[in-house]
């Protein structure tokens, strides 16, 4: 995992403060102070990317939508191909929350 270089108590210390956020109003609060505007697009478009890679969507389909390039498409794909699981659990988490 690619974290475990930097595994150490201020991360956790991220994903704690993260997993204590109770509502959507606090997580735009706190992404708003943690993270630019262009950090937090990129984020949000890549668990899209993700998403529309996992409903079988074409390259050109989720670029057309999303804007994101073939790179990032590409990275997204292995990331669910080949990864640690992380995309598919937060969209399986999500898909009742969406219907």
């Amino acid at each position: 995992m690619q974290l475990d270089k930097i595994r150490g108590r201020e991360l956790e210390q991220l994903f704690e403060a993260v997993l204590a956020l109770e509502t959507m109003e606090d997580c735009y609060l706190f992404f708003d102070d943690l993270c630019t505007v262009n950090e937090m697009k990129s984020m949000a478009q890549r668990l899209e990317v993700a998403r529309m890679l996992r409903e079988k969507q074409t390259y050109s389909q989720i670029e057309e939508e999303t804007g994101a390039s073939t790179a990032t498409i590409s990275r997204v794909k292995r990331c669910l191909n080949y990864g640690n699981g992380g995309y598919l659990a937060a969209l399986e988490r999500l898909i009742p929350k969406q219907k």
